[in-house]
């Protein structure tokens, strides 16, 4: 574990352990997580395994997902978990963990926090000092092939120099890391079973679990190995918990504290539906589970590549609020409005323009700019994929060839999202070369904000002193004589876009009065 996260807008489109690092307010979801490592594949097959088979195998399903148990149908609150914990039990294992880790002195440690630090408290006040340390932690996980293949949180493992894993009636193994992605949290694990007879849990269908629907979950809060709680799905689709690029996360009310990472929560059919990662500090009913169906999309490339590939299009998105949607004469405001479109990308290959809404990719609608994310990182690179959006008040086509996103790419980044209110209140100056060479601008165009006032419409609707303004109501501003007469020539609102940093948005601004 690592460490409180916040939400954040923006992401690159392409979470409870110990041993974790805190630098955020405690009343924000708690994120535990080891810091980065990279994997190789390892060996991917069991020795029973069919050679000539194995590149077939290495890329389909390796789990099963029969539980074998009959679904159980409760009128009211069940009267016992007890024998769908004592089947599946089996199949949950303890994860403890070692390694030497880079770490610096972090101030005000929330009190209660220091048993995580290896019992050492972090004084308020003191500078950063990174040094290294042996850190230890302990996590979750469960068997998903008699094979011994594992699978935990991303965090419980990385960075780890040592892998032990803790079976029901006390075995012991040592592990392997065949893949990581840290983007979705999720880690594959290996151990040698030998001669012990490994149980493996079934995977579910994350799907079809229903806010209300019965779950139980099985881990190692707190090394307390082997614990059972039991709630509903809370909710699904929860966003914004952490900064993870593709979050979606099922949240439960079943009890999952620090050391329930990477355990199954389990449907009342003995079936895996999410994996237990993350936690709302400071209520121990508010969890969330990485669905298990996002889990089976990455497995097989985890197992077979041990890193997961993604699709890439290459365009800067931001939501879009009912203020953008007026000024872009939209019917509705949905979609993922296109800030800005990256250079030698496959969106510029293809024809995305700055402006456009996608409002489709590949016959799937997005209804919010967060759901385009998934949908591209789950296209398959070189890909023909079909791009719906709306540009100029009408819908357009385009057939675009998706790229594979790289660490170092990013496949769109989110700009912040801002609300347009109340009027004007701004004061701005041309950008001359040596302005925009001071300020790190590829080029002197638009003008810079140099006062905000702080009771006007700018501010609240965002924005901020040094940002660049380049366009007004889709013209192109050439000095600030110019923004003030095309701001003049507004009517009750303006839609301005702004380059911040490397980032471009839009903002709409409304008239006072």
């Amino acid at each position: 574990m690592r460490r409180l996260l916040i939400p954040t807008l923006i992401v690159s489109l392409l979470l409870t352990g110990f041993g974790m690092q805190l630098d955020l307010p405690s009343d924000q979801p708690l994120k535990m997580q080891w810091g980065p490592k990279t994997a190789s594949a390892l060996d991917l097959f069991g020795s029973g395994e069919d050679q000539e088979d194995q590149p077939a195998a290495a890329k389909g399903a390796f789990w099963r997902t029969d539980s074998g148990i009959p679904k159980a149908q409760p009128v009211g609150v069940p009267t016992s978990f007890a024998d769908l914990a004592e089947r599946v039990a089996p199949a949950v294992v303890s994860i403890q963990t070692s390694g030497t880790v880079e770490v610096g002195r972090m101030q005000g440690m929330p009190p209660g926090f220091e048993e995580f630090f290896g019992g050492n408290p972090w004084h308020q006040g003191q500078p950063d000092q990174p040094r290294e340390r042996k850190s230890s932690g302990e996590g979750s996980g469960f068997v998903i092939s008699t094979e011994g293949y594992i699978v935990t949180n991303n965090h419980v493992v990385e960075d780890m120099d040592e892998i032990k894993v803790l079976f029901l009636d006390g075995t012991e193994l040592e592990a392997k890391i065949v893949g990581l992605d840290p983007k979705t949290d999720i880690a594959l694990l290996k151990v040698d079973p030998g001669r012990k007879k490994l149980t493996a849990i079934a995977l579910g269908d994350s799907d079809q679990a229903r806010p209300g629907d019965w779950v139980v979950a099985i881990g190692n809060p707190f090394g307390l190995a082997h614990t059972v709680t039991a709630g509903i799905v809370s909710a699904k689709n929860r966003r914004e918990v952490t900064n993870q690029s593709y979050e979606d996360f099922i949240q439960t009310d079943a009890a999952i504290n620090p050391g329930n990472s990477g355990g199954p929560l389990i449907d009342l059919q003995g079936r895996v539906i999410g994996i237990n990662t993350a936690i709302r500090s400071n209520a121990n009913t508010i969890g969330f589970s990485v669905p298990i169906n996002q889990a089976k999309q990455i497995l097989p490339q985890l197992r077979a590549d041990g890193h997961v590939t993604r699709g890439w299009l290459g365009v800067q998105i931001q939501g879009v609020t009912q203020e953008i949607a007026d000024q872009f004469e939209l019917d509705e405001a949905r979609g993922a409005l296109v800030s800005q479109v990256l250079p030698n990308t496959p969106a510029e290959a293809g024809g995305i323009e700055r402006g456009d809404v996608i409002v489709e990719f590949n016959d799937v609608p997005i209804g919010e700019w967060h759901e385009l994310p998934s949908v591209v990182a789950n296209t398959p690179v070189s890909a023909k994929a079909n791009v719906v959006v709306m540009r100029d008040g009408k819908r357009k086509s385009f057939g675009i060839k998706i790229g594979e996103l790289e660490e170092t790419k990013t496949l769109a980044s989110v700009a912040p999202q801002i609300d347009g209110t109340e009027a004007f209140g701004l004061r701005a100056q041309d950008v001359t070369p040596s302005l925009a060479d001071q300020l790190g601008l590829d080029e002197a165009n638009g003008v810079i904000v140099t006062e905000v006032d702080p009771d006007g419409s700018a501010a609240e609707a965002g924005i901020q002193r040094g940002d660049v303004i380049v366009e007004v109501n889709r013209g192109v501003v050439k000095s600030a004589k110019d923004l003030a007469k095309k701001l003049e020539k507004a009517d009750a609102s303006a839609l301005v876009l702004v380059r911040r940093g490397g980032n471009t948005l839009y903002i709409a601004l409304n008239r006072a009065g």
